[in-house]
């Protein structure tokens, strides 16, 4: 291959992976400010002692609604409400919930639904699941998922920080992998939740899509709550593995 042919795919491959690179960054800090990033949150000492492949990503959004309206679409995200983030990836194809739905029993220590089980809550400001190891293709995955809402100048301040590390010998560039989907994902969900809660407040019923009773109506992926009963479709998801996690770490 001559030189002219080397520059040919090397210039445009290298501007492909800084771009990838660039956007990366910015997806993981989308809408946080410095200080919001240095700030202690839950979860954040669960991963002590684990792999050096690790993250940190920490986003935030405002929303024009006081935080205990905004905390009801909290309560309820995950837990048979859907996840507000891209349905047809993340929610089985099944719309989310466009109100408070009103058979979700409110949120307990030891919920666990797709993303873990919920090891850490401060009614009206701050919960964070734990999902204490994965196995996907010989890696262990270790994730946690920690929401604070506080007060600000415009109603609340929502801020999502997503810990996680990675163990096996691909576990770097499926880090990176993880980062660059989650970055796309999770300000979708930011924006979801903004959305909801400015457009609907906390309206009980949606006129376009009346409650069945149904536990899978808005939720495609299994939830065990701390009592037991369920909700979304069992086996979708490992909700029942991090419902043994919860027993184990002492939450149920």
């Amino acid at each position: 291959m001559t030189w002219h042919a080397t520059l040919v795919v090397f210039i445009p491959l290298a501007l492909l992976i800084l771009a990838l690179l660039l956007f990366v960054r910015w997806g993981a800090r989308w809408g946080s400010t410095a200080d919001e990033r240095r700030r202690e949150m839950a979860g954040d000492s669960w991963l002590d002692g684990g792999s050096r492949a690790r993250t940190a990503m920490t986003r935030a959004v405002s929303v024009e609604a006081p935080p205990e309206q905004v905390w009801l679409w909290l309560a309820q995200l995950g837990r048979g409400a859907g996840w507000y983030s891209f349905d047809r990836l993340d929610n089985g194809g099944i719309h989310s919930a466009r109100h408070i739905i009103s058979w979700i029993p409110t949120p307990q220590l030891g919920d666990a639904t797709a993303i873990g089980y919920l090891r850490h809550l401060e009614n009206g400001r701050q919960l964070a699941w734990w999902m204490s190891g994965e196995r996907f293709l010989g890696m262990t995955i270790r994730m946690a998922t920690s929401m604070r809402l506080e007060p600000d100048e415009v109603g609340s301040r929502l801020v999502v920080r997503i810990s996680g590390d990675i163990s096996g010998i691909a576990a770097r560039p499926l880090m990176l992998l993880f980062r660059l989907v989650d970055s796309i994902m999770a300000r979708k969900q930011l924006l979801g939740i903004r959305k909801l809660v400015e457009g609907f407040g906390t309206r009980g019923f949606d006129p376009h899509c009346p409650e069945t009773g149904e536990r899978h109506q808005f939720q495609r992926y299994h939830v065990i709550y701390a009592d037991g009963s369920e909700a979304g479709v069992a086996g979708r998801e490992k909700a029942s593995l991090w419902r043994q996690g919860a027993a184990a770490d002492g939450f149920v």
